[in-house]
């Protein structure tokens, strides 16, 4: 052992801390290799026979091959990265006012049970029934003539 190793492990402690110096940077090897490949997949521009070679390349000189991916297309990868966030808080933003635009108003369901309770107790009329039934279910809600007292 040369002096230099001998006194790295001489202390536990400084043992410990390149021991985890070590897992940390194997560990941000491994998420900077999954995203390598994960952009390459997702990279729309890239024809399929040129997703293979970047991917044969990753693979096979894992090293080299995100090192010269990150140089030659790290710019356009975040940009891509970025676009898809924005496309899926898009889409979450859509679901969320598709979602409270159909909770604002009752059902027809919840109009049909609020008009047979207003028939039962005798508030409006089985022809004022019918036909606000039939409002109700063609879409167009009920009326505010006889239904309301």
């Amino acid at each position: 052992m040369t002096a230099q190793t001998y006194l790295a492990y001489d202390y536990p402690l400084l043992s410990a801390f390149w021991t985890m110096l070590w897992f940390f940077l194997w560990i941000m090897w491994f998420v900077l290799l999954f995203r390598v490949v994960l952009d390459i997949f997702r990279d729309d521009a890239l024809n399929g026979w040129a997703k293979t070679g970047w991917l044969i390349f990753v693979i096979v000189l894992p090293f080299l091959g995100v090192f010269v991916y990150l140089i030659a297309r790290g710019k356009n990868m975040g940009r891509r990265e970025l676009a898809q966030a924005q496309a899926q808080q898009e889409a979450f933003d859509s679901y969320v006012r598709r979602t409270a635009a159909g909770a604002t108003g009752p059902s027809s369901a919840d109009e049909l049970t609020k008009l047979s309770e207003l028939r039962t107790r005798g508030d409006i009329s089985d022809d004022e029934f019918r036909r606000a039934k039939e409002l109700v279910l063609s879409g167009h809600g009920t009326g505010a003539g006889p239904a309301e007292h």
